[in-house]
């Protein structure tokens, strides 16, 4: 039992990066140790690791519930016409690909395993997954992220090793073909924690010409649950000119998918400042690429080691 649920955690992020979801990927791990406990009689340790069994146990539940699921996205595909309105159709949480708090899906090991854990959980990368079949997907994990070897592979997926070869090499083409992105900047990289320090302050004192200086020139902006999508710096910076919506807003650093995010505070008219919603960034080529605002998550705040509250006042706006 002790073995089972030292595996609680490996296996989170493992069906958290097949599914995109942290309430499905939740819910897998708790069936999968629920069937292993109770077909722990059947495993055999001279035909394998516990780990690779569980698994095994692992992937079809995942699988199960991939059979049914729409693929997930991290942003729309298609820009809102009018940058300076904040509207779009709401859908569904099974749409959008769901932040997670870096420390519950980091591999322990050594540095190089946590490098490629980092990279295999940013959002970007986990919206490029969804653009894999399932079985391609579990498969690229397990060899390219987990490290097990094609035979391990093999018995998870309950498939020969020729068609777990074949089944990678096909999941690696279709990620190749995908807009590539440069490597991760780590969050205490220095240049990245200069920019997105310059980013904080244009957000929260409002100034447009420095948001502007910090967002690359074809960056994107989203707010799930909303089906609506900002294209390029300019309507970005028009956006925020024509809203006060973020008025008084104040962000707080945290780790969210392996990569700097914020959690955003907003006054409630009581002179604190209230979760509001998670945002992430992802930073290319020296400048900000993309940046998701994550409605409805304000409940999430303490999983991100976010404060509940934030007392005093907001930094002030160039607007006052």
């Amino acid at each position: 039992m002790d073995e089972l649920e030292q595996l609680r955690a490996p296996l989170l992020g493992y069906c958290y990066r097949l599914l995109g979801s942290v309430h499905d990927a939740e819910d897998a791990v708790q069936e999968t140790l629920l069937k292993a406990v109770n077909a722990l009689s059947q495993f055999d340790p001279d035909r394998g690791r516990l780990s690779t069994w569980v698994h095994r146990i692992a992937t079809n539940v995942c699988l199960d519930k991939l059979r049914s699921a729409k693929r997930r996205a991290l942003v729309p595909t298609v820009p809102h016409p009018d940058p300076t309105q904040v509207v779009g159709e709401s859908v569904s949480r099974e749409s959008w690909i769901e932040p997670m708090p870096t420390s519950r899906v980091e591999l322990v090991g050594d540095p190089v395993d946590r490098v490629i854990a980092r990279e295999s959980v940013r959002l970007a990368f986990l919206a490029a997954l969804q653009h894999l079949p399932p079985r391609q997907r579990a498969v690229l994990l397990l060899r390219d992220v987990l490290g097990y070897s094609a035979k391990e592979t093999a018995i998870v997926l309950d498939i020969t090793v020729p068609a777990t070869t074949s089944a990678l090499q096909r999941a690696r083409a279709t990620l190749s073909s995908l807009p590539a992105a440069e490597a991760l900047p780590q969050p205490d990289d220095l240049p990245t924690r200069r920019l997105l320090d310059r980013y904080v302050a244009a957000f929260e004192a409002h100034d447009y010409d420095a948001l502007v200086s910090v967002l690359h020139e074809d960056a994107a902006s989203a707010m799930p649950p909303f089906s609506w999508l900002v294209c390029g710096r300019a309507n970005i910076a028009a956006l925020m000119a024509a809203s006060d919506a973020c008025a008084g807003a104040r962000l707080v650093p945290c780790s969210l998918n392996g990569a700097p995010g914020f959690g955003q505070y907003r006054p409630d008219g009581g002179g604190r400042l209230v979760p509001f919603a998670l945002v992430a960034v992802e930073v290319q080529k020296g400048l900000i690429s993309t940046v998701v605002t994550f409605l409805e998550s304000a409940h999430r705040f303490a999983e991100f080691g976010l404060p509940p509250v934030l007392d005093g006042p907001a930094s002030p706006s160039t607007d006052e």
